[in-house]
């Protein structure tokens, strides 16, 4: 009897498998089941507060996945598959995203400071309070996003389509925004001091208590 009690946690502690692993032939790291590399296939997979800085993610999909509060600073992203991903409060700070789907996924509270997301596509995603200083967002279509409070402050806005976003209370000061696409967005309460909005539209857009909207469209 006493020595299937000693033997009882060893058998549970033997059948505990480990949270990540690497492969050692390839030095790939493996996480919950998910191959860290490009082109994996990881829908869904559980990334919550896990530290993928630095890696090379092109093409992977990770849509519904849930990264929330993880760490993705200077990680490729490069068409990768975020489609209705948790990233809540994660940093993705220098990361690339360029063509990344990011659909209806939940930044809210994330950091992307200076990310490269040329040409991503985030539509209905939430950036709710989301720190996008200094991001590369040309060409990016964002439309119908949740963007309250979120700090776009020398952002690069090129073509960038924010057709009906929620841009209420955001800093858009000096922001590079030449022939964005903002018709219908709600930029109540915003903030485009020192921006360039030349050739910019801002058709039906809510510019109630914007501060350097532009004039003539309302």
């Amino acid at each position: 009897m006493l020595i299937r009690a000693l033997l009882l946690p060893l058998t549970v502690l033997l059948c505990v498998q480990p949270a990540w692993a690497q492969d050692e032939d390839s030095d790939v790291l493996i996480i919950n089941g998910c191959r860290l590399e490009p082109g994996s296939q990881c829908p869904k997979a559980n990334l919550r507060e896990q530290d993928l800085s630095g890696l090379d993610l092109r093409r992977i999909n990770l849509s519904g996945a849930d990264l929330t509060g993880a760490n993705l600073r200077h990680s490729n992203l490069d068409l990768a598959n975020l489609e209705q991903a948790q990233l809540h409060a994660a940093n993705l700070t220098r990361a690339s995203l360029q063509q990344a789907n990011l659909r209806a996924a939940d930044l809210s509270q994330s950091n992307l400071q200076a990310i490269n997301a040329w040409g991503m596509f985030a539509q209905t995603a939430n950036f709710n309070g989301a720190n996008l200083h200094g991001a590369n967002l040309d060409f990016a279509r964002i439309s119908a996003a949740k963007m309250q409070g979120v700090n776009l402050q020398a952002a690069n806005l090129e073509m960038t389509y924010l057709n009906k976003a929620d841009l209420a209370n955001a800093n858009l000061s000096d922001a590079y925004m030449l022939e964005v696409k903002l018709g219908g967005a709600n930029l109540a309460n915003s903030n485009l001091t020192g921006t360039l909005t030349r050739f910019g539209s801002f058709q039906d857009a809510n510019m109630q208590g914007c501060i350097a909207c532009p004039k003539g469209w309302d």
